[in-house]
């Protein structure tokens, strides 16, 4: 006995873990099977449907209007969104879709925002589908005793038993008369309690009409994921209105919110195996008709007004007169080239005076050169101390290094003249200038600042160096006045800003050009 009973508690512990396990076993089974059942049945075919959909950023027309709807009291459509009410007092305003929908199954998802400065808000927003366009009345802005169906998102507690904020789901067929006192509830297919006042993000509703059942998702605002909905509630065997209008209404009373809606998109749903309706289809044939002859017309008063300016105006050609104008491809092309010919010129400009200072500065060395060697060194001697000597000589040497630059500098603008030359040839041909053009200008830019670093260096060595002033150069001939080297350099900066500011100019031509090729 006393074994048996030492042994008990083992044998009871044993018996509860195989229990548990098999509870265990049991829950993954049935875990498994269910996922497996719900993805064998395939999900419905969705089609955007564009007439009967809204959303920014282009929300609004010039007009104010809303493409294919229309709205109503003190709704405030713009670019990315439609205020159905603002936070006023006693508002009321609605948004329809200005054709019926007749789709027999559908999906809609609504994206708003309902937001106010108090702890409380009212009235509230309203998502309907009804057999007539509800555009004023005492149900969140629309009428009552409607035909159809309407989901309202209830901010006020009228009744008193703090259920509210609450989404409450109403069906009417036209003969009843909507509970205001008890918000509805008397009424409700369905019903369920959530915040959706002043959330960090718009509050999502998907609204889905499938096989007679009716469905509501809710996203609650507190993240950006856009898929991340939570079920609501849903009616089954419920009969919704052959064809009808889509619409969203709000209002306020003694409290009030701004009830802004951000998009406003319908799918519909065909069931797997049938093929979608074609979208021909979507529109009625009488509507179809009616464009067909509205077009007809068009264009018959269109021709009849062509046969009688040609008969006032037998000389004129229709093709000729677009000729007349030009447009913008031309005006900038236009202008490219003026400017490609206004920085020929000024170059050309610029060549024939390098040209004439060249030879000046070869008049100069061929001058000092031809005197020292009639002095030769022995004269040189008696004269200039070895200290003179070596300033004199390396003053022939910066002039002949300037010459050098100068004769640089007139290869590199002849060269820009050929290129530029060419450019126009190509561009005459092909309608643009070329990418070469523009290197080369910036080519010979660098060349104008390295002339100018070069002039002013030699400037600034001989003015810095005092022996130079004792030094008796030989006396030169008289010499016609010529430009000066301080006036070089201030040409030669002119001209550097100058080719800067018609290189951006350009350039800024060139991007804009770019626009239209």
């Amino acid at each position: 006995m006393a074994v048996s009973t030492a042994r008990r508690p083992a044998a009871i512990g044993r018996v509860l873990i195989i229990t548990f396990l098999t509870a265990i076993i049991f829950r993954c089974g049935v875990a498994d099977v269910a996922p497996g059942a719900s993805t064998s049945e395939e999900l419905p075919h969705r089609r955007f449907e564009y007439k009967y959909s809204f959303k920014g950023p282009h929300l609004s027309q010039t007009d104010g209007g809303i493409p294919f709807w229309i709205h109503t009291g003190n709704a405030i459509p713009s670019a990315d969104q439609v205020r159905i009410t603002p936070s006023l007092r006693s508002q009321k305003g609605s948004v329809w879709t200005k054709n019926k929908v007749n789709f027999a199954h559908w999906e809609a998802e609504v994206t708003f925002r309902v937001s106010g400065r108090g702890r409380m808000g009212a009235d509230g927003l309203a998502v309907w589908f009804t057999s007539e366009q509800g555009l004023d009345g005492p149900v969140y802005g629309a009428a009552d005793q409607w035909n159809g169906v309407g989901i309202f998102f209830d901010s006020f507690d009228n009744d008193g038993k703090k259920n509210n904020p609450s989404i409450v789901v109403v069906g009417n067929n036209g003969k009843l008369v909507y509970d205001h006192q008890n918000d509805g509830t008397t009424q409700a297919l369905g019903t369920c309690l959530r915040d959706f006042r002043n959330k960090p993000y718009p509050i999502r509703a998907k609204i889905s009409y499938y096989k007679r059942t009716l469905t509501v998702m809710i996203n609650n605002g507190f993240t950006p994921d856009r898929d991340d909905y939570e079920f609501c509630t849903k009616v089954d065997n419920m009969v919704l209105p052959g064809d009808g209008f889509f619409g969203i209404s709000a209002a306020t009373g003694g409290l009030a919110d701004d009830h802004d809606v951000l998009s406003f998109l319908l799918f519909t749903l065909t069931e797997p195996g049938q093929q979608p309706p074609p979208p021909e289809s979507e529109i009625p044939k009488e509507e179809k008709d009616k464009y067909q002859e509205e077009f007809q017309n068009f264009q018959q008063e269109l021709d009849k007004k062509k046969e009688e300016f040609q008969k006032e105006h037998p000389g004129v050609q229709g093709e000729q007169i677009d000729d007349m104008y030009e447009n913008v491809n031309d005006r900038e092309i236009r202008q490219v080239f003026e400017g490609q010919n206004q920085i020929h010129l000024e170059i050309k400009q610029l060549h024939r005076q390098l040209a004439m200072i060249l030879d000046e500065q070869r008049r100069y060395v061929s001058v000092i050169t031809t005197e020292v060697t009639k002095k030769g060194p022995n004269a040189e001697s008696g004269q200039l101390d070895p200290a003179g000597q070596q300033q004199l000589g390396s003053i022939i040497t910066n002039q002949h290094e300037v010459l050098k630059n100068l004769n640089e500098l007139r290869n590199s603008f002849h060269e820009s003249l050929k290129q530029i030359s060419s450019a126009q040839h190509q561009g005459n041909a092909a309608g643009i200038g070329t990418y070469e053009t523009v290197q080369h200008f910036n080519d010979i830019k660098e060349h104008l600042h390295m002339v100018k670093r070069d002039v002013e260096h030699l400037v600034q060595r001989n003015s810095q160096n005092p022996a130079e002033k004792a030094v008796k150069c030989p006396e030169l001939p008289a010499m016609p006045t010529c430009l000066s080297t301080l006036h070089f350099v201030i040409f030669i900066i002119v001209q550097s800003v100058l080719f800067f500011c018609y290189i951006m100019y350009k350039s800024q031509q060139e991007a804009a050009a770019k626009k239209f090729f």
